[in-house]
């Protein structure tokens, strides 16, 4: 059966769920929304592909290491607080997980400076995420699979290393840009390179429900892009649209955005839903 919907960036493999990713899977499954589950680390990154393996279609894992984890520190979100442990990019360890015919993606990595904790030394950090980010790059076209890229706050320097990447001919499935909070102007870059964009329930906040982003700006870049270059996701747990703020975020969920997306497009809902479910089922291979 083809989908309605796919939320194209998800984590059902996060411990926000853990008494309930099944139910939650079937719930959306039997509404007929597809979901991509995110790895962020080693155990996250495993959890989401057993978690796809239990499922004839419709769940489906990447698996990266999220530049938060790359130094212990304390991550605040509005959703959600943790501890982030220090971890390596084990290049034979990723490798390994993603011979299952479930993960269609590497990722998500990229670079975030949001939070660096006091004990470490900015320009370190920023070294070190972008090596392990050009190490997920590199194998992400080593196995020929597309990368999911978070950039929060550094769409110059993200688009500077996959520029790298474009001019040696590499990445031949290029990318999407998760979350994407960026302008027009930067998401054009990106569009040059044949990458696509990706937008979480922010889309439906009113402008002074967050700090992150130009609201006007994300309008315009939504407004303007194609059609055919955009994909939907939730981020769920994390980014809960209107109108279930306050809730923890669900897949499902993914409606609200497409519905936004519509809105703003001057368009149909349908149109929307027909549109991003084709671009990530090509992107991704599902």
């Amino acid at each position: 059966m083809n989908p309605f919907l796919i939320d194209t960036h998800s984590h059902l493999n996060f411990s926000a769920f853990k008494n309930d990713a099944e139910i939650i899977a079937r719930q959306c499954l039997d509404q007929n929304i597809w979901m991509i589950n995110v790895g962020s680390q080693a155990s996250t990154s495993e959890r989401a592909v057993r978690f796809a393996e239990q499922f004839s279609e419709g769940v489906y894992a990447a698996v990266g290491l999220h530049p938060s984890h790359l130094v212990d520190m304390e991550v605040e979100e509005e959703e959600a607080k943790f501890a982030a442990h220090a971890e390596d990019f084990d290049h034979d360890f990723y490798k390994n997980l993603a011979q299952s015919p479930k993960v269609v993606a590497i990722g998500e990595s990229g670079l975030d400076y949001h939070y660096v904790p006091e004990h470490e030394e900015l320009n370190g950090v920023k070294t070190r995420q972008a090596d392990i980010f050009r190490r997920h790059l590199d194998l992400a076209d080593e196995l020929n699979l597309p990368i999911i890229i978070h950039a929060r706050e550094t769409y110059g320097a993200v688009a500077e290393i996959v520029e790298e990447y474009i001019n040696q001919d590499k990445l031949k499935k290029r990318g999407v840009l998760h979350c994407f909070l960026g302008t027009w102007e930067e998401a054009e870059r990106f569009l040059q390179f044949g990458f696509l964009i990706s937008f979480t329930g922010i889309v439906t906040f009113a402008p002074k429900q967050s700090q992150i982003f130009e609201h006007s700006a994300l309008a315009e870049t939504v407004k303007n892009i194609p059609l055919d270059r955009v994909m939907v996701e939730t981020d769920a747990p994390f980014l809960t649209p209107e109108p279930h703020r306050g809730k923890r975020n669900l897949p499902q969920y993914v409606v609200e955005v497409a519905k936004k997306i519509a809105e703003i497009k001057g368009i149909t809902m349908e149109e929307v839903a027909a549109a991003t479910t084709a671009n990530a089922r090509n992107f991704f291979g599902i």
